[in-house]
Order: structure tokens, then sequence, then C-alpha cells
């Protein structure tokens, strides 16, 4: 579901009218690296991106995640010219990209999928998905009385498949939303978002889905968690309604299955949710957060610079708040980013070189501290 950011503000972008002229780099081309030849795509301030390759071209991508041993990739893509009408999961070699052929489909091609996860055999993977409630694309509500709202699917459950489409175990059987999983780097639990106790809250299973464990309990969405290299802690966005009208409008919108991605920070605790603590406060979307490989710093999106809800770029800050740090200067939406567990890589999901189009795609770039 944190795929569906991009739609709620690339409607936004296409009602203003932006130009997203792009900076050329050159780097001399290397026939023996992954990230061979010349770049383009990297403006000039971007001094961690040493090179960049981009993986698609066309439609939305997003939430690509590395497999173990950093050889593959599933990502989410809705790309018409694929078939799609709405997210399926794709599995790509780390070396591949898309412009010229279509990588193939590992999830059932029914209902709406989110947030695919590897499993540690490298061989099964973690997903979100609507296909038991009904084989069609659900609808994707964007405004409620004139505000960008997002979905939050009660018919979202949390599957295991292998890596030729095969459903081999269903992990969450709860009435209401149950998605957003990703996995501890130890290998040994699963945090996701579910609202079934009648809110947005974190919470943590083991891989087969038993000793379901709530992390969060303070009203307001949380989701989008990641834990840290050594799986002790989760970083996570979430939404605090603080005032009566606030909190009313939250429960409201919550009780149609719906949430306004519009104003969140940055939270981190423990794996166990204790240490609970709010860890940026910047105002606006602040999302899609991911450790650094160190677990020292956070990797993240936002638009807390903006005036008009773009541009997003990617942001460093220190696990303690200190140290903020821009990453990127796109004109209109980075986000999604995601290190290869040899932290040598960087994946994440961009509108640049889009053509002036609506298409986000998706880049790996070769990553410098």
């Amino acid at each position: 579901m944190r795929i569906l950011f991009v739609f709620i503000f690339l409607f936004l972008l296409s009602s203003c009218k932006t130009e997203s002229k792009k900076q050329e780099f050159e780097k001399k081309e290397d026939t023996t690296s992954l990230m061979a030849g010349s770049d383009t795509l990297i403006y000039p301030e971007e001094k961690h991106f040493k090179s960049i390759r981009q993986i698609t071209f066309g439609g939305d991508n997003a939430e690509a995640y590395w497999s173990w041993d950093d050889q593959q990739m599933i990502f989410q893509s809705n790309n018409e010219a694929w078939g799609m009408k709405c997210d399926q999961m794709f599995l790509m070699d780390i070396e591949e990209d898309f412009e010229d052929k279509k990588p193939p489909m590992i999830s059932t091609g029914f209902g709406r999928t989110t947030c695919a996860y590897f499993l540690p055999d490298n061989k099964h993977y973690v997903y979100g998905s609507t296909h038991l409630a009904d084989k069609e694309c659900p609808e994707v509500p964007l405004r409620k009385n004139g505000n960008y709202v997002w979905p939050v699917y009660d018919s979202f459950d949390i599957f295991v498949a292998d890596l030729e489409g095969n459903i081999t175990g269903q992990l969450t059987y709860e009435p209401g939303y149950d998605a957003e999983a990703t996995v501890s780097p130890k290998g040994d639990k699963i945090v996701f978002t579910s609202d079934r106790s009648g809110d947005l809250e974190l919470y943590t299973m083991n891989l087969d889905g038993s000793d379901v464990q709530q992390i969060t309990d303070e009203l307001g969405y949380d989701g989008g968690a990641f834990f840290s290299p050594d799986g002790t802690k989760l970083i996570f966005r979430a939404s605090r309604p603080k005032t009566p009208e606030a909190i009313k409008k939250y429960k409201d919108l919550l009780a149609e299955g719906l949430v306004e991605p519009t104003e969140m920070e940055l939270f981190i605790c423990n794996a166990d949710g204790s240490d609970l603590r709010q860890l940026t406060f910047l105002g606006n979307a602040n999302w899609s957060p991911f450790f650094h490989p160190s677990g020292e710093k956070i990797l993240f999106s936002s638009n807390f610079e903006a005036e008009k809800g773009f541009p997003f770029n990617l942001y460093f800050i220190d696990i303690d708040g200190k140290n903020l740090e821009r990453v990127t200067h796109g004109k209109t939406f980075d986000a999604f980013p995601v290190f290869s567990n040899d932290g040598k890589y960087l994946a994440f999901s961009s509108n640049r070189n889009n053509g002036g189009t609506r298409d986000t795609n998706l880049f790996i770039a070769e990553w410098q501290d």
C-alpha cells in the first residue's frame, strides 16, 4: 500500500505546471561495473550517487526490495504496457532493465497487491493481496471532501508465495486491513500494519504467522515499518491527530477505509515497541524510511521544504534526530529508498527522466558515503 503515496502526490503534481529539466553528469564508461555507461540521471548536488541506472520505463513502479544475496529484486508495477490494471508483483535480476521487455509477474494477477519482501531462503516472499475478496482491481479513491485520501482495503491479507507465483501459505486471517509486511534481517520476524484493534497499528509475527505481538497503541496511522540492520529497532511513519477535530476526522475516514497521508512524521522504537520516540518534527509528509547499513542513520522521503506539496526528495537523519541532510535534488518525486544488504547500492523510485509524464520508475544508484 505504500506505493499509493505515489498516486496521491502525482495527481497533485499533474494539476500544477512544473518543469523537470535534467542535468547531465557524464562519467567515464566502465564495462566491468554493474553501473557501466554514461550517467545522465544524476543531479550535480547528489554526491552520494557514484552512478545510476534506470530499470523501468513506464507506469508506476515502486518498492523494489532486494533478495538476501542481493542478486534479485521484487517490485510492484501497474504498467499498462504490461497489461496491468493495478499493482502486481514482478521479479528481476539486478543487472536487468525493462526498456524493451517485460519482467516475469510472480503474483496471481488478481486483485491488488502491495509490499512484497523476500524471505531468508531467497525462494519465497511475503506480500499483501486483495485477491481472495475479489479478482478485480479495487477502486482507488483519491479525494474525500476535497482532500487527498488513501484507501486501506479491508480485503488485504498477507501471503507467502514462491518465485513462480504459487501461493504457499497465508499468514493473516483477521477481518480488516493486513499489509505492509517487511522482514527482519535476523530472519526471525515480520512487521506489518493491521487495523484489527480498530486503529492502524504495527504488529510483529514469526515467519509462519505465529506469535503475533502488537507493537504500537497510540491513535493514528502507523505503517511502512522496517527493521534496523541488526533487527533490534523499527523505523516507521505515523500520523498523530491531537485536536478533537483532527481525531474525529481521522476516525471518520478510517471507518470508511481511508486515511489522509499528507501529515506524517517518522518514529523509531525497539523491535518490541519499547523506547518509542518521534524522530522528525518537520511537518508535511515524511515517509518511506529505511535504515542506512550502519544502523545509525535513516534515509527517507519528504516534502517538508515544499510549498505546494512537491517536490519530494530523499533526506538523511541520524537516529537521534540530528544532522538532517538532503540527498536528492529532483524537481518532482524521489521516494522508496532501499539499500542493498551489502550497502553498495540504493534502489529508489523517481519521476526523473520520465519525459514529462506521470511515470514513476525504478533506479539503482551505486552508493558512496
